[in-house]
Formats: structure tokens, C-alpha cells, sequence
């Protein structure tokens, strides 16, 4: 069976990276970094969205800057289904 990360990759997403730069009420001077990696669709990046919104409304580190890469893997174009067998030895 077939993971799930394959699977969502033949539906078009792709791995999606983002680092998130925020600021505490405490230490309003100093940038801290969080790390957020999901697959997701470009370019609306709504698994990426619902985090944020998710940050912004329940979590105390204001947003300062968030960096986005995003890499598609694998299209379902790139398979073909081959018929045959290989033997070694």
C-alpha cells in the first residue's frame, strides 16, 4: 500500500517548507524561528493558510516574516504503468 505521502503527491501537492520569524510579548527585540513543513498546493497554500491563521489567533508570538519553498516531487504524469517481469539470477 502506497504512504500517505505518496498519495498526496499524485494529487499535485508538494513538500512545502516554511520559516516562520516571530516575536514574543517578553522579548519584543529578539526574532525567534519556527520551522513548519507539510505538503501542500501552490500557490494558495491552504494547509500553510490554516496554520497561520491558527498562530495568529490562539498562540502569543506575534508574526514577523514568513519564507516559503516549495518543491513538487513527483506529477502523475511521470508514472507509467509497465507490464513485464525482470528476473535476476
Amino acid at each position: 500500500m502506497a504512504s500517505r505521502e505518496f498519495r498526496l503527491q499524485l494529487q499535485g501537492y508538494g513538500l512545502t517548507t516554511a520559516n516562520i520569524l516571530y516575536r514574543l510579548p517578553d522579548h519584543p527585540k529578539i526574532i525567534h524561528s519556527y520551522v513548519w513543513q507539510e505538503y501542500d498546493l501552490q500557490p494558495e497554500f491552504p494547509k500553510l493558510r490554516k496554520f497561520l491563521e491558527f498562530w495568529t489567533r490562539s498562540l502569543e508570538g506575534s508574526l514577523h516574516a514568513v519564507t516559503v519553498a516549495h518543491c513538487g516531487m513527483i506529477k502523475p504524469a511521470e508514472i507509467t504503468l509497465r507490464d513485464g517481469e525482470f528476473r535476476l539470477h
